[in-house]
């Protein structure tokens, strides 16, 4: 595996199972590919049955059956570019381990990577196929109640969800949403 992150996407797909050979998978944040190399095996995207489309404005190894994009997710070509990869333009899960860089107020670093967490959010609106599963990594801090709140609107079941392979006195969870409804309110 390329990254320890890797076993914690394995095992919340193991618990979920909401991987599947066909599905087309968006991983944003996706250096080193851990997460990128989980998604193209258990979609099959080597195989040519589904597809891996992976953004991280760090440079990546080249990883067999994910389309790399060298761009940062926040810049405001990286959704058209993401979308015109796709097959037909929609993704069927949207995956977001991205994390901003720290600096050292946790006040500040969890505001910022909630800030991800809501783009990422937003970008899986966008672009999830009816049914879509949307996985992302937040903090525990305080500010979760809006990103919750908003995707409780458009998802079946919201969760929290944290994997063995994550270090149980970190405040790392994973918001885990399924069963995306595009034209709730």
């Amino acid at each position: 595996m390329r990254s320890r992150a890797a076993y914690k996407l394995a095992e919340i797909d193991a618990k979920h199972r909401f991987l599947k050979p066909g599905q087309r998978v968006v991983d944003l944040g996706a250096a080193p590919g851990g997460w990128s190399q989980v998604a193209a095996e258990r979609v099959k995207s080597v195989e040519g049955q589904g597809q891996v489309v992976a953004i991280d404005y760090l440079g990546m190894e080249p990883l067999a059956g994910v389309e790399i994009v060298e761009l940062d997710f926040t810049d405001e070509t990286a959704e058209p570019r993401l979308k015109a990869l796709l097959r037909d333009g929609r993704a069927d899960v949207v995956l977001s381990d991205m994390a901003a860089p720290t600096v050292g107020h946790t006040r500040t670093d969890h505001l910022r990577i909630m800030g991800l967490a809501e783009a990422a959010a937003q970008f899986a609106l966008d672009v999830l196929a009816p049914g879509g599963t949307f996985l992302c990594k937040v903090f525990q801090g305080g500010s979760e109640r809006a990103l919750l709140d908003l995707l409780k609107r458009h998802f079946a079941v919201v969760r929290h969800v944290k994997p063995p392979a994550s270090r149980a006195d970190s405040a790392e969870l994973y918001v885990f949403a399924t069963g995306f409804r595009p034209a709730a309110a």
